[in-house]
């Protein structure tokens, strides 16, 4: 596990590079998607943590440019996430917009929370960070990605939904920021998909990177009281001039019941 190479993200700890056993586990070939939520969902009448706090967090080029226009809050220091009254795992940019026509996309909007939660009702886990780093990298140690170290194919196209064109305003023509399908493109060495980009993905660690150095053992799991849940595999928001997490050893993290237009999970046993 880990990464001591330049390309790492200062703070982030994602070293030391260290040796890591973990017995056997499985793990889903794709990011938990919007029909089998809806299937929780409908079993369960469970309302996500963004439902009952009444909005989320959308990236403002999937919002339509009038409702950009009149949006009246920001986050600090991140003016391209605005806060959108009912946007939910079921409408992901809020009124107008529903996930009937996407059934097979990443669900999102899901804190961890909401993870735990359809874990328990589905038999379920979420993935540790070690088991989800040795399920993405595919059997291929020390590379940058799941696929080998360059971004780009033959043709100059990302090998990863990732964010093209000029991060934040300049997406490339033709390329609209969102999630796509959770079964796009190829997968990789034990068949996961999408485990570079698309959406982030919960993990059942705790994030502090106080415990890394001690975590170079037989089935590691970070335990600590740190108010933090770990992500990994970035996002389609993530560019190598802002965020270039899309790599299987970065790392980064939340609170438990934040929601977000690019935060979904994978589920292991």
């Amino acid at each position: 596990m880990g990464n001591e190479s330049p390309d790492a993200v200062p703070g982030d700890g994602e070293g030391p590079v260290r040796a890591v056993t973990l017995g056997a586990f499985e793990i889903g070939a794709t990011a938990v998607t919007n029909a089998e939520f809806a299937a929780f969902v409908r079993a369960t009448r469970y309302i996500t943590e963004a439902e009952r706090c009444g909005s989320s967090f959308v990236f403002y080029l999937q919002l339509p440019e009038a409702e950009r226009a009149a949006a009246d809050q920001v986050v600090t220091g991140l003016p391209w996430w605005v806060p959108v009254e009912h946007a939910s795992w079921q409408r992901p940019e809020g009124p107008g917009s529903h996930v009937r026509d996407r059934l097979g996309h990443p669900v999102v909007h899901v804190s961890w929370n909401d993870a735990q939660a359809y874990c328990a009702w589905a038999g379920m886990r979420l993935p540790s960070e070690a088991e989800w780093e040795r399920a993405a990298r595919g059997g291929l140690e020390g590379r940058r990605f799941a696929w080998g170290d360059e971004l780009f194919d033959a043709s100059g196209v990302p090998r990863a939904n990732v964010f093209r064109g000029r991060f934040p305003d300049g997406p490339s023509p033709g390329w609209q920021p969102g999630p796509i399908e959770a079964s796009a493109g190829e997968p990789n060495g034990f068949g996961l998909y999408n485990v570079c980009g698309n959406v982030w993905e919960w993990c059942v660690d705790a994030f502090d990177r106080r415990e890394l150095d001690a975590a170079g053992a037989a089935h590691p799991l970070h335990t600590s009281s740190t108010a933090r849940r770990a992500l990994r595999g970035g996002s389609f928001l993530c560019h190598d001039s802002y965020c270039n997490r899309y790599r299987v050893a970065a790392r980064s993290s939340n609170t438990p019941d934040s929601t977000a237009s690019n935060i979904g999970f994978r589920v292991a046993r």
